[in-house]
């Protein structure tokens, strides 16, 4: 039997009046986490959540979101995460596809959470802040014994749903065990050297894998104390390194190039930072060296999905990493790079096929997909469509993707959501989308559009109209007007062109 939420009891045990949290408000300790987390539980148990149902947690990063999660953990039940910035579509979607019955949710944004959660039959919905329509999050808080039992579960039990989508932009919920995302904490956070000391910076968001097992779940796994930051800014970054003594700095690229571009970067102390983790995309060389010349930190990089429970790849430390590349398979993992016969490459950059991987760390399945999952698992390795090489010293690198995921700071934008959305609008004939380049944010999302005949539409009509159906991040700020969009010869839309305007 095992439960995820033990990585929280023991460190309690360890150090109970060592800050697990720090935040712009305060700090918790972990004795403090422990017992809320603990109230949490009670309380969902009080609803009548039993073991294997699932939760939604629709929270920033702030102390809420850990106790939460940790609560929602040591009742036995299954965490999903979502996005703040989901609309009511979108959160009915998560909550029905993972068969959630309560929901806690984040007071700002409350609204539409009520509204998606109320369309799925959820009535039991709590928010951190000014409750509005939804119940007080304290209202969820029940008396629980010191050190509450933590629900048994075996170690195979899904421990959370994280949501991630496929080209055919159908989100996927991929089932995470206990066991799997502690190895997944475990091992990488052995392999750049996670101290009890150390104070990692979470600016990266909880509900997203990356943040969750790479950065949560690690620092709890190994007693650190937890820097939250609510939302990216790399002003905020850079006051929370020098206010908390940050030494661990994990993000994704564009967030390295904000703070190396941040007009005040000379004005903080970031003295304490050692270590830096890159992640979510290949990071530019020339930011590397140049994050690295400027605070005299290495930047280990990584590679995972959210298939993967985050960690696929990882370099093994500073001194053995190889610049430019994700490093090797973790511990007890296979990777391999496969052409499109399934045939295993040689290492060379001249032999570039898919990146396919097996191993603990793999999820269990797409839930309640099974057809997705058996075309994503194929031969029982799963297939990444993530595109690169392997070196003769078994140091990986990836050069492109197969899929057409757009990555625009950090988060995942699947085209044909976007396409489906501008084709419910009644002018427009044909759509496409696609990442241009952006040197903020490394992507941003294009639209490309055709419109039927004597219907007009304005590109400041059509953008107004995805951002009212769509989550901040995903509508497209580029909106271009055509007579037609260019056909390849099998009539297909042809993308890789518009991609190259």
């Amino acid at each position: 039997m095992f439960n995820l939420a033990v990585i929280l009891r023991e460190s309690a045990k360890a150090a109970p009046g060592k800050a697990a949290i720090r935040h712009d408000g305060g700090a918790m300790t972990y004795a403090e986490l422990d017992a809320l987390s603990d109230s949490v539980a009670e309380g969902l148990t009080a609803l009548g959540i039993r073991p294997g149902d699932a939760v939604g947690l629709q929270l920033p990063n702030i102390p809420e979101f850990v106790v939460s999660y940790f609560g929602i953990l040591k009742a036995g039940a299954v965490v999903v995460p979502l996005n703040p910035l989901l609309k009511a579509r979108e959160v009915a979607y998560c909550l029905g596809n993972s068969r959630a019955r309560a929901l806690i949710t984040w007071a700002p944004v409350a609204a539409e959470a009520v509204k998606g959660a109320t369309e799925e039959g959820i009535t039991d919905v709590f928010a951190v802040g000014s409750a509005g329509p939804a119940a007080p999050f304290i209202d969820l808080f029940r008396p629980a014994t010191d050190r509450r039992p933590i629900a048994p579960r075996d170690g195979s039990d899904t421990a959370a749903i994280v949501f991630t989508s496929g080209t055919t932009g159908v989100p996927k919920g991929a089932e995470l065990t206990h066991v799997q995302l502690y190895m997944n904490a475990d091992i990488p956070g052995r392999l750049f050297d996670v101290r009890a000391d150390d104070v990692v910076l979470t600016i990266l968001p909880m509900f997203h894998v990356f943040g969750l097992s790479s950065i949560l779940n690690v620092s709890v796994r190994f007693g650190c104390t937890l820097s939250l930051v609510p939302r990216f800014d790399a002003g905020a970054a850079l006051e929370a390194v020098e206010r908390d003594r940050v030494s661990i700095f994990e993000g994704v690229p564009t967030m390295f190039v904000a703070v190396l571009e941040h007009p005040g970067l000379d004005r903080y102390d970031t003295s304490s930072l050692r270590v830096a983790i890159s992640g979510g995309a290949a990071i530019p060389a020339h930011v590397l060296d140049a994050f690295e010349h400027r605070f005299g930190v290495v930047i280990l990089e990584g590679y995972g999905l959210t298939e993967t429970a985050s960690t696929t790849t990882f370099n093994i430390s500073a001194g053995e990493r190889r610049a430019y590349s994700v490093g090797k398979p973790i511990w007890g993992t296979e990777t391999q790079i496969w052409d499109d016969r399934g045939n295993r490459l040689p290492p060379g950059r001249e032999h570039v096929g898919e990146l396919v991987t097996r191993g603990f760390h793999v999820m269990k399945g797409y839930h309640g997909q099974p057809q997705a999952t058996a075309e994503a698992m194929a031969g029982g390795w799963l297939h990444t469509g993530d595109l690169g090489y392997v070196d003769e010293d078994g140091f990986f690198f990836i050069i492109d993707r197969k899929k057409e995921l757009i990555i625009r700071g950090g988060y995942n934008v699947y085209p044909r959501e976007v396409e489906e959305i501008l084709y419910n609008h009644p002018a427009v004939a044909e759509a496409a989308v696609v990442g241009v380049p952006d040197a903020r944010l490394g992507e941003e999302v294009a639209a490309y559009v055709s419109l039927k005949p004597g219907e007009p539409a304005t590109t400041a009509e059509l953008i107004a109209y995805c951002k009212d159906r769509l989550a901040a991040y995903k509508y497209p700020r580029y909106v271009e007007i055509r007579d037609a969009l260019p056909k390849t010869a099998n009539g297909k839309i042809a993308k890789l062109e518009l991609a190259r305007r």
